[in-house]
């Protein structure tokens, strides 16, 4: 096991009651687990995440945090958030990184994996 190593999962979710389809409006909620898989404590510092759309437009959002806070984990904690992303397709994707930095000071980046945003019965 590594001294600093982070997992993580989301799950997204189509949200119906606030999407607009003949205005091109489809929101999505994901909520994202962070697992401090390490041995040590670390700190989630900030966050990359990269939105592609159907159209293939990428949107690139750079932030502090993970909603408004920098969790310390310790070894074994998990912090889990939900959040939103607008799109103007019923299906689209996100990834990302999160920038995290361990109790010796030395900052690392942690995958968030691709996944998938999509409006009920849009894909096969």
């Amino acid at each position: 096991m590594k001294p600093f190593d982070m997992s993580v999962v989301v799950q997204a979710q189509y949200l119906a009651d606030q999407s607009d389809p003949a205005d091109q409006t489809f929101v999505f909620a994901y909520t994202v687990r962070i697992t401090n898989s390490g041995q040590r404590p670390a700190q989630i510092i900030s966050r990359h995440w990269v939105i592609v759309d159907g159209n293939n437009v990428r949107e690139d959002v750079r932030g502090l945090g993970v909603v408004g806070q920098q969790p310390l984990l310790a070894a074994g904690e998990t912090f889990e958030y939900t959040s939103g992303c607008p799109l103007k397709t019923p299906v689209g994707s996100m990834r990302g990184t999160y920038l995290c930095v361990g109790e010796d000071g030395v900052p690392f980046d942690v995958a968030v994996p691709e996944f998938v945003l999509a409006m009920p019965r849009t894909l096969h």
